[in-house]
């Protein structure tokens, strides 16, 4: 019982901002001072020049998201299948890098970036960001296949090759279904990766023709300090699409962080 009460207590103060966030949201411009917790007549002025003045900007960031999780996915599961049922020489090392590439700091490769997307024209477009934020998924997402397919049986491998299934379809017909969990989860993750980006999308940025939604918040916040009501609508708009994937896809998550293959 003092467990639970304890949880409760944390959970509430977890969400407080939250719940505040969306409370202020449904409130007048001049009512967020007021400290209800609850508007009790909701005004949705805020919603509306939410949608107004960043509904392109959550576009963009919606459009950069599924793209970087889709490329994220379409490089990974082919290096993860090679990494885990190959005995490729130099996989120890090769999987070392890809540790590596965890860890080195996003404004070392934002830097690098700028001067190539400026040399290749791709600064202030969706295909350099959706590359830039893939830098991203696709190490995680590598490592989260690879501990999927390793854990695929070989008796399962070893008799799609008996039935004489190629390199190709025993990749597509056997290995990916069974990963389908892993593949749901490194998805989720690489879009979400991509949909929080602000420091590639600050550094490969230099207009509004393409602008996440991330940044469209920061510079609202600052040429709109004093309309708390369509900031944080904002806000939950932002939200909404990373809350609703984690909603849609969790027992996907959950069972692929109790058991790979199913």
């Amino acid at each position: 019982m003092t467990r639970t009460l304890l949880a409760i207590v944390l959970l509430a103060l977890m969400l407080s901002p939250v719940q505040w966030m969306v409370s202020t949201s449904f409130q007048p411009a001049n009512g967020s001072r007021q400290g209800a917790w609850f508007p009790v007549d909701p005004d949705l002025t805020g919603y509306a020049t939410a949608l107004r003045e960043q509904g392109g900007h959550l576009v963009t960031s919606l459009v950069v998201a599924l793209g970087a999780a889709l490329l994220s996915l379409a490089l990974a599961a082919p290096a993860a299948h090679a990494l885990a049922l190959w005995p490729l020489r130099g996989a120890g090392p090769a999987l070392f890098g890809v540790l590596l590439l965890q860890a080195v700091p996003g404004i070392t490769v934002a830097n690098a970036l700028h001067g190539a997307y400026s040399d290749a024209g791709l600064l202030d477009s969706h295909v350099g960001l959706v590359l830039a934020d893939s830098t991203a998924g696709v190490p995680f997402s590598i490592l989260v296949l690879r501990s999927a397919m390793r854990s695929i049986p070989r008796e399962v491998v070893e008799a799609a090759r008996l039935d004489g299934a190629g390199t190709l379809r025993l990749f597509r017909s056997v290995v990916l279904p069974l990963s389908r969990n892993a593949l749901v989860t490194a998805g989720v993750f690489a879009f979400l990766f991509a949909w929080g980006d602000t420091l590639f999308a600050l550094a490969l940025t230099t207009s509004d023709a393409v602008r996440p939604i991330t940044l469209g918040v920061h510079d609202y916040l600052g040429a709109h300090s004093t309309r708390w009501d369509a900031t944080m609508a904002t806000a939950v708009l932002a939200s909404l699409p990373a809350a609703v994937l984690l909603v849609v896809a969790q027992r996907h998550i959950a069972e692929s962080t109790t058991s790979d293959v199913r």
